[in-house]
């Protein structure tokens, strides 16, 4: 059975990783999540660590809401390096699932919020069970929460 580990933040203003544990269970079976919420995405690099060291997680997806001003800005991109920190400490994936503030207003952006929780949820899928369909995606533009741009031509 594959365990994958799902932290997201109080500071959110969505709830992502309920959208992604939605999508999981719609698609797969066998899969045992774990969740853990932490209050901000600063706080999700050592929650994965933890996930996949003391849990046993065999994948991570991470959700962050960073806000629209620049201490935002720096405060995600700290977050990221974290994560990739993480994931190099641990050799275990982390999906980042970050949806910045200022990527769309209202209604759209609480789509674009679940839209991507749950196209990155399909891409963990695949990275566990069909690697093969993931290489089939390679160099075709996919864009998570948004329209895919498509291949250069």
């Amino acid at each position: 059975m594959k365990k994958v580990g799902l932290a997201d933040t109080t500071f959110a203003r969505h709830d992502m990783a309920s959208d992604a544990i939605n999508e999981l269970k719609s698609n797969a079976t066998g899969l045992k999540l774990v969740r853990v919420t932490v209050p901000g995405i600063k706080d999700l690099p050592v929650a994965c660590k933890k996930l996949i060291e003391e849990e046993g997680c065999n994948v991570c997806m991470a959700f962050g809401m960073p806000g629209p001003d620049p201490k935002d800005k720096v405060t995600a991109q700290v977050a990221s390096t974290g994560l990739v920190q993480a994931q190099l400490m641990t050799n275990t994936h982390i999906l980042e699932v970050f949806v910045h503030e200022d990527e769309a207003e209202g209604k759209k952006l609480a789509k674009l919020c679940e839209s991507r929780a749950r196209e990155h949820a399909q891409n963990l899928l695949r990275m566990l069970f069909h690697p093969a369909k993931m290489t089939r995606r390679a160099g075709t533009g996919q864009r998570e929460g948004f329209e895919d741009a498509g291949p250069l031509k």
